[in-house]
């Protein structure tokens, strides 16, 4: 009797495999910069020409020991200006990359950060506010700064995510505090039709992770962070039509054991312009 052959793999399929799993690889680890202008009559002409770096729902990831990958990504992109808008970290242990990450990007340009759903539940905001301002990072904590400049105003604001404390300051009671020509809001929630009636030149959000799965081809989301299906707004600029914009975020992480498939992490440099 003849001994039994060992089964072999066809050649083609291990070559497949290896592609297959290069693509889901480089779908999670390689940052996608993609340079956006956003135009508006608002701006001042001493503002024309402002470089937003916009990070948002990193999720505790790194990219490179230390995030030295994503560091040397946004140095490249020179920013005037970096947005983090929320979902940082999504468990406690997360917090030990929090203080290099935060001197790093503070000492690129100044830096603005503010909360998500997942910091608060974490619960630890309070550290994580603190790690964030002790290395560097300005904290919005329903607040804003002014920048100045020949003469004219820009106001950088934040809002807490809802999942905060009741009562917090809404973001319409916040924009009615700020006299500024030219007014920026750092949100973490992509409610981006809510946004509109609250009188904003420019909004930064994310949450949505660019509807998880992109479709290829179309580049269209997939599925939302609420489970629905072909989210509206799943990435890049909306122009409201009475006036400003908001960008959503596709993010750079993930939640959990969830993945990106079509949908590489997502690194914007808005460029804001004069204009209509």
């Amino acid at each position: 009797m003849e001994p039994k052959k060992k089964r072999r793999w066809p050649l083609i399929w291990v070559l497949l495999f290896c592609v297959g799993a290069l693509f889901f690889w480089w779908s999670q680890n390689a940052i996608l910069t993609q340079t956006v202008t956003i135009q508006g009559a608002a701006l001042p002409e001493a503002f024309d020409g402002l470089r937003i770096v916009h990070l948002s729902d990193l999720h505790g990831k790194e990219f490179g020991a230390g995030n030295e990958k994503l560091l040397e990504r946004v140095a490249e992109l020179e920013p005037d200006l970096i947005a983090l808008t929320g979902d940082l970290i999504e468990r406690e242990e997360e917090l030990e990359m929090v203080p290099a990450l935060a001197r790093s990007l503070a000492a690129i340009a100044p830096t603005y950060y503010v909360t998500g759903n997942h910091e608060w539940a974490v619960r630890r905001v309070r550290d994580l506010k603190a790690l964030l301002t002790e290395n560097g990072v300005r904290v919005l904590t329903n607040g804003y700064e002014l920048w100045e400049k020949d003469g004219t105003t820009l106001a950088v604001a934040g809002v807490d995510d809802p999942n905060g404390p009741l009562g917090q300051k809404t973001g319409p009671e916040l924009r009615r505090e700020i006299q500024a020509d030219y007014t920026i809001l750092l949100s973490h929630r992509d409610t981006v039709e809510e946004y509109e009636s609250w009188g904003y030149d420019l909004i930064l959000c994310g949450h949505g992770h660019g509807g998880i799965l992109r479709i290829p081809f179309l580049d269209r989301g997939l599925l939302s962070t609420d489970r629905t299906f072909f989210p509206k707004y799943d990435g890049g600029p909306v122009a409201y039509p009475g006036g400003g914009t908001c960008f959503v975020s596709r993010g750079l992480g993930n939640v959990g054991r969830s993945f990106r498939l079509f949908n590489r992490p997502d690194l914007p440099l808005l460029i804001l312009t004069q204009g209509e």
